[in-house]
Protein backbone atom coordinates (compact mmCIF):
# COMPACT_ATOMS: atom_id res chain seq x y z
CA UNK A 1 0.00 0.00 0.00
CA UNK A 2 2.69 1.92 -0.51
CA UNK A 3 0.32 4.42 -2.57
CA UNK A 4 -1.09 5.74 0.23
CA UNK A 5 1.83 7.56 0.91
CA UNK A 6 1.76 9.48 -2.67
CA UNK A 7 -1.42 10.51 -2.58
CA UNK A 8 -0.76 13.90 -2.56
CA UNK A 9 1.52 14.32 -5.80
CA UNK A 10 -1.37 12.66 -7.89
CA UNK A 11 -4.17 14.65 -6.40
CA UNK A 12 -4.88 18.42 -4.62
CA UNK A 13 -7.99 17.65 -3.09
CA UNK A 14 -9.85 14.56 -0.85
CA UNK A 15 -13.61 14.88 -0.26
CA UNK A 16 -15.29 12.30 1.03
CA UNK A 17 -19.35 12.70 1.72
CA UNK A 18 -21.79 10.76 3.70
CA UNK A 19 -24.43 10.65 5.78
CA UNK A 20 -23.99 10.52 9.59
CA UNK A 21 -26.92 7.50 10.54
CA UNK A 22 -27.86 6.24 7.00
CA UNK A 23 -26.63 2.29 6.28
CA UNK A 24 -25.91 3.33 2.67
CA UNK A 25 -23.07 5.41 4.09
CA UNK A 26 -21.96 3.10 7.12
CA UNK A 27 -18.85 1.55 4.95
CA UNK A 28 -17.58 5.06 3.89
CA UNK A 29 -18.32 5.94 7.77
CA UNK A 30 -16.31 3.07 9.11
CA UNK A 31 -13.36 3.83 6.13
CA UNK A 32 -13.01 7.07 7.24
CA UNK A 33 -13.03 6.03 11.36
CA UNK A 34 -9.84 2.95 10.12
CA UNK A 35 -7.83 5.25 7.29
CA UNK A 36 -8.43 9.01 8.57
CA UNK A 37 -5.45 9.28 10.74
CA UNK A 38 -3.34 7.00 9.16
CA UNK A 39 -4.00 9.08 5.07
CA UNK A 40 -3.44 12.46 6.77
CA UNK A 41 -0.26 11.11 8.56
CA UNK A 42 1.01 10.04 5.62
CA UNK A 43 -0.25 13.28 2.86
CA UNK A 44 -0.10 16.20 5.93
CA UNK A 45 -0.69 18.92 3.09
CA UNK A 46 -3.61 17.24 1.24
CA UNK A 47 -6.83 18.47 1.84
CA UNK A 48 -9.15 15.55 3.01
CA UNK A 49 -12.61 17.00 3.73
CA UNK A 50 -15.17 14.81 5.33
CA UNK A 51 -18.72 16.10 4.91
CA UNK A 52 -21.24 14.83 6.89
CA UNK A 53 -24.93 15.53 5.52
CA UNK A 54 -28.29 13.89 6.23
CA UNK A 55 -29.47 12.02 3.49
CA UNK A 56 -26.66 12.38 0.99
CA UNK A 57 -25.35 9.60 -0.95
CA UNK A 58 -22.05 8.43 0.18
CA UNK A 59 -19.31 9.84 -2.63
CA UNK A 60 -15.44 10.09 -3.09
CA UNK A 61 -14.18 13.11 -4.75
CA UNK A 62 -10.93 14.02 -5.81
CA UNK A 63 -9.49 17.01 -7.46
CA UNK A 64 -6.41 16.99 -9.73
CA UNK A 65 -4.79 19.66 -11.61
CA UNK A 66 -6.54 22.52 -13.32
CA UNK A 67 -9.85 21.87 -11.27
CA UNK A 68 -9.93 18.50 -12.74
CA UNK A 69 -12.64 16.51 -10.44
CA UNK A 70 -13.97 12.81 -10.50
CA UNK A 71 -16.37 11.49 -8.41
CA UNK A 72 -17.33 7.82 -7.65
CA UNK A 73 -20.63 6.80 -5.55
CA UNK A 74 -19.50 4.29 -2.88
CA UNK A 75 -23.34 3.06 -2.08
CA UNK A 76 -23.11 -0.80 -1.65
CA UNK A 77 -19.38 -0.93 -1.39
CA UNK A 78 -17.15 -2.62 1.06
CA UNK A 79 -14.15 -0.55 3.18
CA UNK A 80 -11.56 -2.69 1.00
CA UNK A 81 -13.54 -1.42 -1.92
CA UNK A 82 -13.47 1.97 -1.30
CA UNK A 83 -10.05 1.95 -0.82
CA UNK A 84 -9.37 -0.07 -4.16
CA UNK A 85 -11.66 3.25 -5.06
CA UNK A 86 -9.38 5.80 -4.05
CA UNK A 87 -6.13 3.40 -5.30
CA UNK A 88 -7.48 3.90 -8.56
CA UNK A 89 -8.10 8.01 -8.47
CA UNK A 90 -4.67 8.01 -7.17
CA UNK A 91 -3.24 6.16 -10.21
CA UNK A 92 -5.52 7.81 -12.37
CA UNK A 93 -4.10 11.14 -11.27
CA UNK A 94 -0.93 10.15 -11.83
CA UNK A 95 -1.13 8.66 -15.39
CA UNK A 96 -2.45 12.22 -16.27
CA UNK A 97 0.74 13.68 -15.62
CA UNK A 98 2.95 14.52 -18.25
Amino acid sequence: MAWRGHISKNIKELRILMCQSSPASSSARAFVEKNYKELKTLNPKLPILVRECSGVEPQLWARYDLGVEKGIKLEGLTETQISKVLEDLVKAGESSKV
